[in-house]
């Protein structure tokens, strides 16, 4: 059993070969103890040396009592019982091919594409029984008019890269609508040390449509994010790994949108991979009012005649 654990233990710590999400802010792992607070997260592939892919990501993240009146709020089903944070964020995400400099289309390659939304979200824990329930709702657009040409161009231009030149050929604009339910349950803890949590996901919509089953393992100076919100602890500093299994239905940013045809480039259904494995790890730091984290992710290719990818990340959150 001692042998058990120690190899289950390297498996869930250690950064692996394995390679969930983009942007995911409702993990426990990144659990802030107050129904109010605001943060921001933000991702690109620079962190990793790369720039092809997932290329870069943000979200403004708020949660507060008064998004209780949130409209959005009656799409979502709230368990009895449960101690509610209501959310809102502004999220966006930009893809491109490996070749970014050239004007062409990249047969073969991945199309350039963003996406910028407006996402409700609520998280729901139940102490009692050790189970941390989430659901979101997006509404946004997929195309030009999520400026993610503009983005990547200030950038390039701000540090003094190539400036990408294929953007013209991005995926066209259609509407982003995607609901996303998800449940985490504490599987094992050990004191303020170490928790093995298990994390299940479904993505209906325009954007994403997939499911996910994943674990997830801090291991440091940690606080239960299962315990009731006035249970504060001054400071924590912990790691985290968390292994993700994705079986992929649709990819608007591979495939397009679902309602627009008319993008110059898209990647056909048969050459998705139907089956991708990520890995997010990371380091967290936590104080009364303040939270910090460092991260670093990689997926296996997402379809047929890609690679793999890997990108990083820094959140910066606060309490109020």
């Amino acid at each position: 059993m001692k042998t058990y654990t120690i190899k289950l233990l390297l498996f869930l710590i250690v950064p692996a070969c394995l390679f969930s999400q983009k942007i995911n802010n409702m993990a426990s792992f990144r659990d802030l103890k107050s129904d109010a607070y605001f943060r921001f997260n933000y991702e690109n592939d620079y962190f990793a040396s790369s720039d092809k892919n997932y290329t870069q990501g943000y979200n403004f993240e708020l949660v507060a009592p008064f998004l209780k009146k949130n409209p959005a709020n009656k799409l979502f089903y709230i368990p009895k019982n449960t101690e509610n944070k209501h959310g809102l964020s502004i999220e966006h995400i930009g893809f491109t091919p490996s070749n970014y400099k050239s004007p062409d289309i990249q047969l073969g390659d991945r199309p350039f594409a963003s996406a910028i939304m407006l996402k409700s979200f609520v998280i729901s824990t139940n102490i009692e029984k050790k189970y941390r329930g989430y659901s979101s709702f997006s509404l946004g657009i997929i195309g030009p008019g999520a400026f993610g040409k503009e983005m990547q161009v200030a950038i390039h231009e701000a540090t003094g890269n190539a400036i990408p030149q294929g953007w013209s050929n991005q995926i066209k604009n259609d509407i982003v609508l995607n609901y996303e339910i998800g449940l985490e349950k504490q599987l094992f803890r050990f004191k303020n040390i170490f928790s093995l949590q298990s994390d299940t996901n479904l993505k209906l919509g325009t954007l994403f449509t997939n499911a996910s089953l994943g674990l997830n393992a801090t291991i440091g100076i940690i606080n239960s994010p299962f315990s009731s919100s006035t249970n504060k602890h001054k400071f924590q500093l912990y790691f985290y790994s968390q292994p993700v299994f994705t079986i992929v239905g649709y990819d608007a940013t591979l495939q397009g949108g679902l309602f627009n045809k008319k993008s110059p480039y898209t990647l056909s259904s048969s050459s998705l991979k139907r089956f991708t494995v990520q890995h997010n790890y990371g380091i967290v730091l936590k104080t009364r009012t303040l939270y910090f984290e460092y991260s670093r992710s990689a997926i296996t290719r997402e379809f047929d005649s890609g690679s793999s990818a890997k990108w990083g990340g820094i959140k910066i959150g606060f309490i109020f």
